[in-house]
């Protein structure tokens, strides 16, 4: 042990108040001759693991600690007057017993102490005080605080108790030397108190960052962590910089006066020795009935379940047995078990749980389980994709639940395991580069426009840092190097760039223990979720049982779908057994027709289908597949080989069998393990590590496994373990153009059985659109209730698809959207200040009592319930009262006057008096209510309120007229602004930042703010037909053209796309002008209409040619310096793909290439765009 070791440090993981990276902590440990250093952030044990795994790995012992928060009272206690303070306490792990108790500890401080921080108190440090050395902390520590109060006295009763709890020799009081003016008087008070009473003293330097020039990056962390910028005075500061990782010479120095401060540290440092088990499986026992052995339960379970699926096709039990004894063998029968119980307690509740996800899908017990409903043996899908017993790892079965009920089965789980041993698992979100320089910028508080500038120079690619956008980014790296406040704002963006920000719970991860989660783990408490302390992978390498318990909204649908299917049409479907070769299906998907189906009806998604024609799932399950970048290489090879299967050429006869189902081409994963399985005859265990070596593309292993894929492979005797391409009768240079194709492809190569089991569902609902449409598009509008840009998107999908959408109904309504007479109702519970609870009573009486007949007749059967006035007004508005035949001009007047006199006549019944209508038993209907005698309101103030109590205009649209010349010249509509996980479980809509927009629309609402140069700038929201958007007009554009932003007016709008990564994209203006019918937007002096697809570009292009005679539009490509062949790829890929008449000028390397020629859309540019920049792509006009 060295001479020194720091036993007060806080990492990435105290939040936003600790710069120091675990990874750089240690290194910097080992530079400066120490030999241990021990991890106390705040509050939390969030780092331990990978702070323990740094340590050991780079021969440094870890010490396993934190600085807890100490309650002022009891940690139960919460009143602002009296807790709002907490103390400070460092606890020390000495060994398992100490480690556990700091759990506890740990977990304690959040589900029962949180107040502001988590606290602790003295009755819980009592109970588990075992196996730990607490230090009396910093200034913030009860004990210094006492002290700076005048309360010495009551400091010893402290130091004395402490003691007492700990144990002689457990308890030190700690000494720091940060420069703080109150901390010599500490220090001075603590050595008096540790002569009275015996108790040590101990150094420390409560390190927040690495070098004494990160001060400056610590502070502009706090900055960022309170929402303050280094200018604010009231910020929170340290008032110091010396709270860095000083050497052992330099503490020595500092505490020469108390040598036995440091020597205390090393004593301590040896004391603690806590070592964590890694790899042990932690799982749950599953009780089996009648106390059977649980893998001949298992067994029994599968043997019934493949005869259910297989009935008595004996051919496929081989490979079940095998499974089998795989899963026994790595002891996973557990596992099986605890996964089909639960599976099997939502099918017994009719929760609905999708096919399977990922790997799971490959394994033929997870099907006759019932875990999964894709059949592997159909879809050749491999167990050991799933399963590999050549590779120990925990599997991973990740399951889709109805996301309405999948709170239920987490419940049963957790009724059925214990309430202590389940809980859901952290999340840490991370400061990307274009975030930490948001961050930072704003924290420095360097104007808004300028951070802007700069975080959109750093390209959003995946996996892209500040670092590599410098090398990539000349413009980047010129402002970098000549701008001093750029340089210190992207200095500092680098120092916090990919440190945790913020905890959150995990959208599905749950585990499953054997013991309490604590005597493992420690738990943390946000917003009443209880979770783990330790991410997902962490809580995996540690043995415990990790699950996904997903929601998806799809799940739901289908289930909404055949529930009005049923009730409609008397007919019960089985999704699960529908014709999966439907022709009319793939059809509908072949002609673009996918809005609201599953994983199809993102626009890149659905073009491509309209090339690909699938005509069976396999062409689905491959399509889903192909279009990400890297596999979109493919996509041209796949869909010429679809088209012209005599052109299919395989390299060698053995490929046939394994690549027809994707004509010749390599997609899926599977497809390289069953290649290096069948040419050179590797066990499916062996080839699954083969592909991961190929998709990490390391050198070595590679050049390895090229020799053993060709030659195969004998043991020192000469047995043939592999025997290697050449012996099946592959030649040599046949076998090398094989292994190149795989490895080019390995990085790519999609899991199979996570396309097919999603394509089942994509199928499932492409199937119900097509038979069911006004059933499922109800289902689909229900699931987007309280999403008014959604009902908004698929309301007009409806209108193309020729269902009529009616207006809410008093008699006719549901709670939801429902079906009548093929056509869809808007639901009561879709108007806005319309509660569900008031809606379920309304129908309740209208089905006992029959409808109603007037709206006193509604306010007189619903009085003394929880209809108020504000949800009749609303009701009214929405036109829901429409079918009485009373104008809503009338109802507004007369409403409350109803109410309240039906109010007084319940008062006077209860007092004896005569009823409000009479005291025949007459219905209210009886009633003569005289209504003003009024006209109804315009037609543009009814269409006004429908919006208001909807959120979408349904009976009519004042842009309704234009409709048809808007279709033909806007670019966007502002439903492509919209996050497409938010419409549906697909990936984001990949508009790049800079690309040209023209939209059409109404203004609904202006909101100006005056710049710091004195002038107004406007934020404009637009509606069009599917929804509104976010304009934002700078200073110089209002003054030219606000006279057009007046609300209700329709407007043309052309400007840029703003793309930011944490909101919506927003329409930068650059000109407006209204819309008049039959009139062109704007001069075609800068056509980028890129809304349409091919046949809108080509009408384009010809009316360029038309207008300027000798030039035509051209699209320009560039590739900039250092891009990956990756990228270079899927450009190439991208352009070939998108195959057209108009020229493409690629600038890379110094050269133009002129061989490509494509139709110009929206997917192509957008794709290209976040590719490689919106500055490297360009339409341009050329002479002809």
């Amino acid at each position: 042990m060295g001479s020194f070791v720091h036993l007060h440090v806080h990492t990435e993981y105290s939040l936003l108040d600790g710069a120091c990276r675990i990874d750089s902590l240690v290194q910097r440990v080992k530079e400066l001759g120490m030999d241990a250093v021990a991890i106390t952030d705040h509050g939390a044990m969030f780092g331990v693991i990978d702070f323990y795994k740094a340590c050991v790995k780079n021969g440094i012992k870890p010490v396993i600690g934190c600085e807890v928060y100490t309650a002022a009272r009891s940690r139960f206690d919460k009143d602002a007057r009296l807790d709002a303070d907490q103390g400070h306490l460092i606890l020390l792990a000495k060994d398992s017993a100490g480690y556990k108790n700091l759990m506890k500890l740990v977990s304690a401080s959040y589900i029962e102490g949180f107040y502001y921080k988590p606290r602790i108190d003295i009755e819980l440090l009592e109970k588990y005080h075992e196996g730990l050395i607490c230090l009396s902390g910093c200034l913030a520590g009860d004990i210094p605080r006492a002290i700076l109060d005048n309360r010495y006295e009551h400091a010893k009763e402290l130091a004395v108790r402490f003691e007492a709890i700990f144990g002689r020799g457990n308890f030190y009081l700690e000494l720091q030397h940060n420069g703080i003016e109150e901390q010599k008087l500490v220090n001075m008070k603590l050595r008096e108190l540790s002569a009275e009473t015996g108790i040590p003293v101990v150094a420390t330097n409560d390190v927040h960052y690495l070098n004494k020039e990160d001060a400056r990056a610590q502070e502009i962390l706090m900055c960022i962590q309170m929402a303050k910028t280094i200018e604010d005075e009231d910020r929170m500061t340290f008032r110091t910089d010396e709270l860095y990782l000083k050497s052992p010479d330099q503490m020595a120095r500092q505490f020469n006066y108390c040598p036995e401060a440091i020597e205390n540290t090393v004593k301590i440092a040896e004391l603690c020795n806590v070592e964590i088990e890694f790899g042990n499986t932690r799982l749950p026992t599953f009780e089996v009935p009648g106390n059977v052995d649980k893998f001949e339960y298992l067994r029994e379970l599968c043997l019934k379940g493949f005869r259910d699926r297989y009935g008595d096709d004996d051919s496929l039990l081989e490979r079940l047995e095998y499974e089998l004894s795989v899963i026994r063998q790595m002891n996973y029968v557990d596992y099986f078990l605890i996964v089909s119980d639960f599976i099997r307690y939502a099918k017994e509740n009719n929760i609905m749980v999708g096919p399977g996800r990922g790997s799971a899908a490959g394994s033929l017990v997870s099907y006759c389980l019932g875990i999964t409903n894709v059949d592997p043996i159909r879809y050749s899908l491999i167990f050991e994709r799933f399963l590999n017993p050549e590779r120990i790892s925990m599997p991973d079965i990740d399951i889709d639940f109805c996301y309405e009920r999948r709170g239920e089965v987490i419940d049963y789980v957790v009724n059925k395991y214990g309430k202590d041993r389940v809980a859901q698992i952290i999340t840490f979100g991370t400061m990307a580069a274009r975030a930490a320089i948001r961050d930072v910028g704003r924290a420095l508080a360097i104007p808004y426009s300028e951070v802007d500038r700069i975080a959109k120079m750093v390209p959003m690619q995946i996996g892209m840092s500040i670092n590599k956008a410098l090398e990539l980014n000349s413009e980047l790296r010129y402002a970098y190097e000549n701008d001093h406040r750029v340089h210190e704002l992207i200095n500092t963006a680098m120092l916090l760039e990919g440190m945790p920000r913020h905890a959150s719970t995990h959208a599905a991860g749950v585990v499953i223990s054997s013991e309490p989660i604590t005597e493992y783990v420690p738990l943390y408490q946000s917003e009443g979720n209880i979770s783990t302390q330790f991410p997902m992978t962490t809580l995996e390498e540690l043995g415990l049982l990790k699950m996904d318990f997903l929601g998806l909204r799809t799940l739901t649908v289908i289930r909404d779908a055949l529930n009005m299917i049923e009730k409609n049409h008397g007919i019960k479907i089985d999704i699960d057994n529908i014709d999966m070769n439907d022709p009319e299906v793939f059809r509908m998907i072949s002609d673009g027709d996918t809005a609201g189906v599953f994983q199809l009806e993102s626009s890149g998604m659905t073009q491509f289908f309209t090339e690909l024609k699938p005509s069976s799932i396999e062409d689905i399950i491959a399509g889903i597949s192909l279009y990400r970048p890297g596999p979109m290489d493919q996509i041209p090879r796949y869909i010429r080989n679809k088209k012209n299967p005599e052109e299919i050429r395989y390299a060698h006869p053995l490929l046939e069998p394994i690549l027809n189902v994707t004509y010749g081409c390599i997609i899926y994963q599977e497809q390289v393990m069953q290649i290096v399985r069948d040419l050179a005859g590797y066990s499916f265990g062996r080839s699954d590590l083969v592909r991961r070596a190929m998709a990490k593309k390391k050198k070595e292993i590679m050049d390895d496994e090229r020799q053993k894929f060709i030659y195969g492979e004998t043991d020192p005797s000469g047995k043939v373990i592999i025997p290697g391409a050449v012996r099946n009768g592959v030649d040599e240079k046949t076998a090398n153009e094989i292994f190149d194709e795989m490895s080019d492809f390995a990085s790519y190569a999609f899991n199979k059985s996570h396309a097919a089991a999603y394509a089942v569902v994509g199928y499932q609902t492409a199937w119900l659109k097509r038979y069911y449409p006004v059933e499922f598009m109800a289902a689909l509008l229900n699931s987007f209730l309280g999403s008014p840009e959604k009902i908004s998107r698929y309301v007009y999908e409806c209108r193309k698809m020729g269902i009529k959408v009616l207006p809410p109904d008093i008699n006719e309504s549901g709670v939801g959207f429902t079906v009548s007479d093929g056509k869809i109702r808007f639901g009561l519970a879709a108007v806005k200040n319309v509660g569900s609870s008031v809606v379920k009573q309304i129908i309740a009486e209208r089905e006992k009592n029959g409808p109603f007949t007037s709206l006193p007749d509604l306010c007189e059967r619903m009085e003394g319930r929880d209809l108020n006035k504000r949800c009749v007004e609303s009701l009214i508005k929405s036109g829901a009262f429409d079918s009485l035949k009373v104008y809503r001009s009338r109802l507004i007047n007369s409403y409350e006057k109803i109410m309240e006199n039906i109010a007084n006549a319940k008062k006077m019944r209860m007092e004896g008096q005569l009823s409000f209508f009479d005291n025949s038993g007459t219905k209210s209907s009886g009633f003569d209510v005289s209504y003003p005698e009024i006209d109804e309101y315009d037609d543009r103030l009814l269409l006004a309120m429908e919006k208001d109590m909807l959120g979408l205009y349904l009976s009519g649209h004042p842009l309704r007229e234009f409709e048809d010349d808007i279709n033909s010249w806007v670019t966007i509509h502002s439903v492509d602004l919209v996050d497409d996980e938010k419409l549906g479980e697909e990936s984001g809509n990949g508009i790049a930042d800079g690309t040209f927009a023209r939209v059409a629309g109404l203004v609904t609402d202006i909101k100006t703010i005056t710049t710091k140069s004195n002038q107004l700038m406007a934020f404009v929201t637009v509606e069009d037909l599917l929804g509104q958007m976010e304009v934002i007009v700078f200073p110089s554009v209002l003054e030219k053209y606000g006279a057009f932003l007046k609300p209700e007016l329709p407007i043309w709008i052309e400007g840029k796309i703003s793309v930011r990564e944490d909101e919506a994209p927003k329409i930068i203006m650059e000109m407006a002008k209204p819309i008049i019918k039959g009139e062109k937007p704007f001069e075609p002096k800068r056509y980028q209409d890129l809304s349409g697809g091919a046949a809108n570009s080509t009408g384009n292009i010809q009316e360029i040619k038309s207008e300027y005679g000798t030039v035509i539009e051209c699209l320009k490509v560039r590739i900039p310096e250092g891009t990956g062949k990756k990228i270079v790829h899927a450009v190439c890929s991208m352009l070939k793909y998108f195959d057209g008449t108009v020229p493409v000028y690629v600038y890379h390397e110094g050269t133009v290439k002129k061989g490509f020629r494509v139709t110009l859309n929206n997917t192509l540019i957008n794709e290209l765009k976040s590719m490689l920049g919106a500055d490297n792509v360009k339409i341009d006009k050329v002479p002809v």
